[in-house]
């Protein structure tokens, strides 16, 4: 009798349809085990009318599915990285991350030709993340930026409805989607760090699952868990969340973990960027490092300020 392993996703587009890249690749590993789908709206996908900052960060798109994992009615949740809390809940492990796709960023044009930086003076630009906003902000003082929020579907609709010139999206999202073609270029590193995960596909499991541990070990990726590792002690060391302007980027360069990163005023006025070397089996040493690397430059003053500004517009 084949064994029913049920998996947990977001019923957004991308969501369902990274889970079900993830099944189809496991399906090649274990032909015998039979793999269903449970969708799941997160507090994340219910509330669209307000900005992500302002209603916190703390697993505003897995906390359901993680409540689903724990009551067993999943046996495992495929998750975007960038939207996973560093802290994961007792009895539950991040067991697999998936080879990562390009982790950059990327611009759309309403008239699908003008490059980000070529925009005219005051250009109107879309993007619900404060991350991007600060980096772009700090390059371009004269942007304004106004948050938009939904599935890539909305965004898309609301580009051409509302008055934006473009907007700005994870680029693994849209490839994914099989909208590349949309794309007016991808934003380099230099000018705008990914968030922390970003273009990784994690896999929850209960930490006594052993059946479900094992099957998903299968699409581990080392290179890539070891970057996202990193990226995420880093961001944990700066005790931020998933919507303050923190961007992470790791990487191996020559049998070296490579970690760039960036701490970010909301105006954009004030960036940190730094960046350490060292060895791919030390990622969270390597993250804490670059972390109180930062702080004593004043990256800890930098998100004092923000989460300030934070409470006060609340």
């Amino acid at each position: 009798m084949k064994k029913t392993i049920v998996v947990g996703s977001r019923d957004s587009e991308l969501a369902l349809t990274q889970t079900h890249f993830v099944i189809g690749e496991l399906q090649k590993h274990f032909p015998d085990v039979d793999f269903t789908v449970k969708h799941i709206k997160t507090e994340g996908d219910k509330i669209l009318d307000v900005a992500l900052s302002k209603i916190g960060d703390k697993g505003l798109f897995v906390k359901e599915i993680e409540n689903a994992l724990l009551s067993k009615e999943i046996d495992f949740a495929v998750h975007s990285m960038k939207d996973v809390p560093t802290a994961v809940p007792d009895g539950l492990q991040i067991t697999t991350i998936t080879e990562r796709e390009d982790p950059r960023d990327c611009y759309i044009a309403k008239d699908g030709k003008t490059r980000l930086f070529d925009t005219p003076q005051g250009a109107v630009i879309g993007t619900s993340s404060l991350r991007r906003s600060a980096q772009l902000l700090h390059q371009r003082s004269d942007f304004e930026i106004v948050p938009i929020r939904g599935n890539l579907n909305t965004r898309f609709r609301k580009l051409s409805e509302q008055d934006m010139h473009g907007i700005i999206l994870a680029y693994a999202g849209v490839y994914r989607l099989g909208w590349a073609d949309k794309i007016t270029e991808i934003i380099d590193f230099e000018k705008s760090l990914p968030a922390v995960g970003q273009g990784a596909l994690g896999i929850e499991t209960r930490s006594d699952d052993d059946f479900t541990i094992n099957i998903v070990s299968a699409l581990n990726h080392d290179t890539t868990a070891s970057a996202i590792l990193a990226e995420r002690a880093f961001l944990r060391q700066l005790e931020g969340g998933c919507q303050v302007p923190i961007g992470a980027y790791g990487r191996l360069e020559a049998e070296e973990l490579v970690l760039d990163g960036v701490v970010a005023g909301l105006d954009g006025s004030t960036v940190l960027r730094d960046q350490v070397r060292g060895s791919a089996d030390e990622s969270d040493a390597l993250g804490k490092k670059l972390a109180q690397k930062m702080v004593e430059r004043g990256a800890d003053e930098i998100l004092k300020q923000v989460r300030q500004e934070f409470d006060a517009n609340a």
